[in-house]
């Protein structure tokens, strides 16, 4: 048996002692609708309850495999770091209805003047209990349990079919239902990108429409009308994920096998927004819509793969899916067919809003071929003494008056290897001197994270990129602050230095007789670049 250290029970000797009875118990939970669960998703609830004063002190979910540790862990922070309100204390006593766990506790807690009783029967802990049972029985499962299965291997079976693999998200099918208040259901095939596998079976062509023009038109400022426009959609969903996120974390879920894929539904309405639910109605018309695109596929696959996307229509007959032999639901015949002209409008849709996004890139050209990549790169300030001496010796551009304003000048100091700083400064006068410096918010869409990019304005309208800074770190949020307020003293002016030395002893703080060139420049807002949130691309890696 495993017993504390003699410094953890000193810790908890010195705990006030205060006059009550805990109750401790060790319980499987089990999900809602067990039966139509993952029979390996089982867990243990361990609690803590000062049945004195009615309050729970500690609750963890741990896995039923787990030792008798895991009750003295769940223990130890009811001791410490008990939930609010109750105070940091020993009881004079506890109770458990298992005798394992009481000669367990006994032998743990035998240097803490705490008695361990056993009762069969813990009166606020079986309270609990129930409420957790009756809350558990309510909850609505995300499929209706009699269909629950029939839709978890249909979503498999398309998985296997891999539809993304032939059919683009614009290249839509319809499939005739006049069924539970539907006519047809709009089929958008998502994972061709290898970014997000299912389908979309949209209640109406408008619905589609609005929302495919809202995903090309949308830039990242105004992320929060995209999100409007999602949950405006009109829409089943069948959606895949991997029962492994470590495992692939790295690759493209497409390459994952399907005994580890977990199908997941729902349905998005303007007034519902998003649910992961569906009811009986709806959990028949997914599985009569997945069932038709089985049926399509095996028929007319090899078509689909051609590159136009020809004009196909087939009828098919479908049998609803048995709950009880003695009840049929009957049969149901649907039409799936392509739709070609409707594709072409989206397709064409999405090329004129690409060509609008060259246009405005062709106005706001971005580069990263100017800072070499092994450049040492810092925010900073140059003291007004130094920057006399940088002025009269090194200055590249017509000298500024600065306000002197603080403790020196906001400054970007760009430190490589001597050839290579020749070779950025020739740049910045081939393109006429620098016009600006400022930072630009920039987003990796694969992974999440936001950056804040540095850019560098060339009198002939350049951009390049100088540094990625992820947004949320700390060390860079304060630099930011502090070349921010610095820039604003000094009537919005700040500058560029190139400096050599990289690899000598001055590497990232190089003394004024390294630093080859200054630039003063004008500080310029995110918002008077006019770029928008930038996105990564092939050409423009922010990882």
């Amino acid at each position: 048996m495993t017993n504390f250290n003699r410094s953890t029970s000193r810790r908890l000797q010195k705990l006030t002692q205060i006059p009550s009875v805990w109750e401790g118990d060790r319980r499987p939970l089990s999900p809602p609708h067990a039966q139509f669960a993952d029979p390996e998703a089982k867990g243990d609830c361990i609690i803590w309850v000062d049945a004195s004063q009615g309050v729970v002190r500690s609750m963890d979910m741990v896995d039923n495999k787990v030792g008798p540790e895991a009750v003295v862990r769940t223990l130890m922070r009811a001791i410490e770091h008990p939930q609010s309100p109750a105070k940091p204390a020993r009881p004079q006593r506890i109770v458990v209805r298992d005798r394992e766990i009481q000669f367990y506790l006994r032998g743990v807690l035998q240097d803490l003047d705490i008695a361990i009783d056993y009762i069969p029967e813990l009166p606020i802990i079986d309270e609990l209990f129930r409420s957790f049972a009756e809350v558990m029985d309510n909850q609505v499962p995300d499929l209706p349990p009699q269909y629950a299965q029939t839709l978890r291997h249909k979503a498999l079976e398309i998985w296997e079919v891999a539809p993304w693999e032939f059919l683009e998200e614009h290249q839509i099918l319809c499939i005739e239902v006049n069924k539970w208040d539907v006519e047809k259901l709009y089929v958008s095939i998502m994972g061709m990108l290898g970014m997000e596998y299912g389908i979309l079976l949209y209640r109406s062509e408008d619905s589609l429409k609005r929302f495919r023009l809202s995903v090309i038109t949308n830039d990242e400022e105004n992320s929060h009308n995209l999100e409007e426009a999602f949950l405006k959609q009109d829409c089943l969903f069948l959606t895949f994920e991997s029962l492994d996120e470590e495992e692939n974390e790295d690759n493209d879920l497409g390459n994952v096998p399907v005994e580890s894929i977990e199908p997941a539904f729902g349905n998005i309405h303007p007034l519902e927004g998003l649910r992961s639910v569906l009811y009986e109605e709806e959990a028949l018309l997914a599985f009569v819509a997945l069932e038709s695109l089985l049926k399509f596929f095996r028929d007319h696959r090899p078509h689909l793969y051609e590159e136009d996307f020809a004009n196909l229509s087939q009828r098919y007959r479908i049998s609803l899916p048995k709950t009880d032999p003695s009840v049929k639901l009957g049969s149901l015949t649907v039409t799936v067919s392509t739709l070609p002209e409707l594709a072409s409008e989206l397709q064409e849709m999405a090329e004129m809003a690409w060509e609008e996004d060259e246009e405005e890139k062709d106005q706001h050209p971005l580069r990263d071929d100017l800072i070499p990549e092994d450049s040492f790169l810092s925010l900073g300030v140059i003291p007004w003494e130094s920057l006399d001496y940088l002025s009269s010796k090194i200055n590249q551009q017509p000298e500024i008056e600065f306000p002197r304003v603080g403790d020196g000048l906001a400054v970007v100091v760009i430190q490589t290897s001597r050839p290579k700083a020749k070779i950025v400064i020739d740049k910045i006068h081939e393109a006429d001197g620098l016009n600006a410096i400022g930072f630009n918010p920039g987003h990796n869409p694969f992974d999440g994270d936001r950056y804040d990019l540095g850019l560098l304005q060339t009198r002939n309208e350049h951009l390049f990129l100088f540094g990625e800074f992820l947004e949320n770190d700390p060390t860079h949020r304060e630099a930011r602050k502090k070349w921010d307020k610095r820039c604003k003293n000094n009537n919005g002016y700040c500058a560029l230095i190139i400096a050599k030395g990289l690899t000598g002893a001055s590497r990232g703080n190089p003394h004024l007789r390294d630093m080859m060139a200054f630039f003063p420049a004008r500080f310029v807002t995110a918002k008077e670049l006019g770029l928008g949130v930038l996105e990564l691309t092939p050409q423009f890696d922010v990882d």
